[in-house]
């Protein structure tokens, strides 16, 4: 991932960002000599975020599958969720 210093950012604006992105689909913004912030094409995030949401999916069929799951009418799940909330 290549870095972009702060300044860099602020002299060059996003052509910055755009020569960054041009060898790496994610390059980070340093303040300091710190990575502060890390920026990438909407395609990128779009499919980081497909990737994000068909983890979630796996997730829960795996669930469903090992029976990891209640099933209740809304009033039985308020119930149980007022009784969590005062155990908390």
């Amino acid at each position: 991932m290549q870095p972009i210093s702060a300044n860099d950012l602020k002299t060059k604006g996003v052509g910055a960002i755009d020569q960054a992105l041009l060898s790496d689909p994610e390059a980070s913004v340093t303040v300091r000599g710190e990575v502060k912030y890390v920026v990438m094409s909407k395609d990128h995030y779009d499919y980081l975020r497909e990737c994000e949401l068909e983890a979630a999916l796996a997730e829960s069929k795996a669930d469903l599958d090992a029976g990891r799951f209640v099933k209740e009418t809304v009033a039985q799940h308020m119930r149980r969720i007022a009784k969590i909330n005062k155990a908390a």
